[in-house]
C-alpha cells in the first residue's frame, strides 16, 4: 500500500543516513527505527531483519546500476571478445561510486554483507551474479558451468575486496583506488583464461 511503500522509504532513508555517520557495526535496528521515527518493530515488519533492510537499502541504490550498463550487452550476441565489456559493466560502476561518501559507504557495505556468502539475501535475480554468470557462459562455450561459476565467484570477491575493503578511518576516509582499466584488465584475464585441468572429484566410498 502507499503507506506501506512511504514506511519503508522512510526506514531506507533513515538507514541510509546512518550508515554514512557510523560504522556498519554501529547501526542497530533500534537505531534505524528510531531515526526513521517509527515504532520498535517497523524494520522487522517491513524487511524481517537488519539483513533485510540493507539488502533492500543495496538493491535500492546499486541496482539500477548495473542494470543500466548491463542491459545493452544482453541483446546482442556474445563471444570471447565481449568479456571485457561485461567486465566493465561491473568494475565502472564500482570506480565511479567509490568517488563519493555516499558511493564508498554502499561499496563497503555490500562488501561486508555480500562476501561471507558470495550474495545478498532477499534481492531480485538481477541484483545477483548469475545474470553476469549466464552471459559469461555464452562467451565462454569452452568452460563448464561449475567452471564459469567459480571463476565469476573469485572474479566478483575481488572487485569487492579491491572497491569495499574496510578503509583506514571509516568507509568514507580518502583511500587510493587502481585505475579500473587495470582492474578490468586483470578480471578478463582470469576469466578467459584457458580451461583448468581440473583432475576428477574423488568419488566416496561406499
Amino acid at each position: 500500500s502507499p503507506s506501506d511503500s512511504s514506511t519503508r522509504e522512510r526506514l531506507l532513508a533513515a538507514a541510509k543516513k546512518l550508515f554514512l555517520e557510523k560504522a556498519p557495526d554501529q547501526v542497530s535496528v533500534r537505531s534505524v527505527n528510531a531515526e526513521a521515527g517509527l515504532n520498535a518493530g517497523a524494520v522487522h515488519y517491513h524487511f524481517g531483519s537488519r539483513e533485510g533492510l540493507v539488502s533492500a537499502l543495496l538493491e535500492q541504490e546499486l541496482g539500477p546500476l548495473w542494470l543500466e550498463r548491463m542491459a545493452p550487452l544482453t541483446r546482442g550476441p556474445v563471444d570471447a571478445t565481449s568479456v571485457r565489456d561485461l567486465t566493465a559493466s561491473v568494475v565502472e560502476p564500482f570506480a565511479e561510486l567509490v568517488r563519493t561518501p555516499d558511493g564508498r559507504m554502499l561499496c563497503h557495505l555490500l562488501a561486508r554483507s555480500a562476501m561471507p556468502t558470495g550474495r545478498l539475501p532477499n534481492v531480485s535475480t538481477q541484483f545477483l551474479p548469475a545474470p553476469f554468470e549466464v552471459m559469461i557462459g555464452r562467451a565462454l562455450p569452452e568452460l563448464s558451468v561449475d567452471e564459469v561459476t567459480e571463476r565469476c565467484a573469485l572474479a566478483f570477491g575481488l572487485i569487492l575486496e579491491t572497491y569495499g575493503r574496510p578503509l583506514a578511518v571509516t568507509p568514507t576516509a580518502s583511500s587510493p583506488f587502481p585505475h579500473p582499466a587495470t582492474v578490468i584488465a586483470f578480471v578478463t584475464a582470469g576469466l578467459t583464461a584457458p580451461p583448468a585441468l581440473l583432475p576428477p572429484h574423488p568419488v566416496p566410498e561406499p
